[in-house]
């Protein structure tokens, strides 16, 4: 009885955990196109809360799990939040994955969780010396300064943080009110009296000065536009869209798969035919990249890619699902010897794919079947409605009669979170299901499915997070080795990685 009821309590740790994993790959706590915001954040919350409880180490070692951003720093505060943990190796462990997580967030993220510490009243030794450590190590705090000026300052005061030189009285003592010997600062304080000296700024910083001195958008952007980063130059495609000034050209070399497939999915239909060729390529030199980063070779692959009407997103995540649909067609075309691709809405071209229609998985899940593919990636919200729950009956038969010997792997990418289901919402127990946020999520997922189908125990699980939590802290001091080399080099600051 004894040794039931240990397996059974190994069983609901390792549901819990690939159920919070699978969370922390696509919840973002913005509105979805079948449920709210609201919902999105109390789920994720009480998901989080609940795993900090239980599982305290397996909770801290998810910021290696490869999860999005959002659920990375939520991880952060709550650590930070909760104290030290008594074992010192687990202390030693999840102090370097959270100062190593910080790292590697974007600086505006980063500088958002520095800045939350003192919205939730976090100011315990660790969180001290985890901002100290961050902000110190920036190496150049003066663009940071200028960039987040709000959140750096919230920073430094709630950790009693000392900064050399101008910064302090940059932020804190009125900067109009006296000149800087630093070039950035000095030119953010001259940007306030002359029109020149704001287009030195970064565009963020930059943005809101204009409207101060009346300047219009679109010469506003005609003159930043040397400024741009890659990131701002394809957002600034969906604004421009809604007829607020001219888009400025996008280097489609430099952008992510994700990101590159969104644009092309924001541009109109004329528009795709006319640059199909240039797309194209941009697209294939995108998830060539991703798989140089991640190698994930894989044989005869057959994708069934939800492009109905839900895949539109919301006005938080627009055309998001629809997108990492179309990015991963190009993943999975690039890595595998044989592919084949089926649209639940058929499209002549997928550059040219729209979203429309019902959800109808079962009919091409059908023909990929009778194609004869190792493996079946279905990339879709889970909302089978056409006819309801086919996919569910369609995978338990083919498994139970049909392939029995899991000859042909089947699994499910989802990039919506179901608030009401705390995880993806799946196709029922014959296809695991795994969360994404972008496209470049799926060569982890992929590795990850095995533990979402069952098939292996909690021991392997707690493994697999040990074995991703010794590659990313080897990966972050050799970041810091490189990083400490160029600081005594002076090597300078390209901004296109604050973007």
């Amino acid at each position: 009885m004894a040794a039931l009821a240990e397996v059974r309590g190994e069983q609901v740790a390792r549901e819990d955990l690939v159920m919070f994993v699978n969370a922390c790959f696509s919840c973002t706590g913005q509105r979805e196109f079948y449920g709210d915001a609201r919902g999105q954040s109390v789920s994720i919350e009480f998901l989080h809360q609940y795993i900090l409880g239980n599982y305290r180490r397996l909770y801290a070692r998810t910021l290696a799990a490869g999860i999005n951003h959002f659920n990375q720093a939520q991880i952060i505060l709550n650590l930070l939040a909760s104290g030290s943990p008594a074992d010192a190796r687990d202390k030693a462990e999840e102090g370097a994955l959270i100062a190593a997580a910080l790292r590697a967030l974007p600086p505006q993220r980063a500088f958002r969780v520095l800045e939350s510490l003192r919205g939730r009243r976090i100011n315990n030794r660790r969180a001290r010396a985890i901002a100290r450590d961050y902000v110190h190590g920036r190496a150049n705090l003066a663009f940071d300064a200028v960039k987040y000026r709000s959140k750096l300052r919230a920073a430094v005061s709630h950790g009693h943080l000392k900064l050399e030189g101008e910064l302090g009285p940059f932020l804190f003592r009125g900067w109009k009110k006296r000149s800087f010997t630093q070039p950035l600062l000095e030119t953010f304080r001259r940007a306030h009296y002359t029109q020149e000296a704001l287009y030195e700024l970064p565009y963020t910083v930059a943005e809101g000065l204009a409207v101060k001195h009346g300047i219009s958008r679109e010469v506003f952007l005609q003159r930043i536009e040397p400024r741009l980063t890659a990131a701002e130059r394809l957002r600034l495609q969906e604004s421009a869209a809604r007829g607020r000034g001219t888009p400025p050209p996008v280097d489609l070399g430099r952008a992510s798969l994700t990101k590159l497939a969104l644009y092309v999915l924001a541009l109109s239909p004329e528009v795709r035919r006319e640059r199909h060729a240039e797309l194209h390529a941009a697209l294939e030199q995108a998830a060539a990249r991703v798989l140089r980063r991640a190698p994930s070779p894989l044989q005869r692959v057959a994708a069934i890619l939800d492009n109905s009407y839900s895949s539109s997103g919301s006005l938080e995540k627009r055309r998001r699902p629809l997108g990492v649909a179309l990015a991963t067609h190009y993943l999975l075309s690039a890595a595998a010897r044989e592919y084949r691709a089926w649209w639940t809405c058929p499209v002549e071209e997928p550059l040219l794919v729209s979203a429309r229609g019902q959800t109808d998985i079962a009919t091409p899940l059908l023909e990929a079947l009778a194609w004869g593919a190792d493996l079946v990636v279905i990339v879709s919200d889970g909302y089978d409605n056409d006819p309801p729950r086919a996919v569910a009956e369609l995978t338990r038969v083919f498994r139970s009669k049909l392939d029995p010997k899991h000859r042909t792997a089947l699994v499910h990418i989802n990039p919506v979170f179901d608030s009401e289901g705390y995880a993806p919402r799946s196709f029922g127990a014959a296809v695991p299901t795994v969360g994404v946020r972008d496209a470049e999520d799926v060569p982890t997922v992929l590795g990850f499915a095995r533990f979402a189908e069952g098939a292996a125990s909690l021991s392997e699980l707690e493994a697999y997070l040990a074995s991703r939590v010794g590659a990313m802290l080897q990966r972050d001091a050799g970041g810091r080795q490189g990083h400490d080399e160029g600081r005594r080099q002076d090597a300078p600051l390209a901004e296109e990685a604050e973007s």
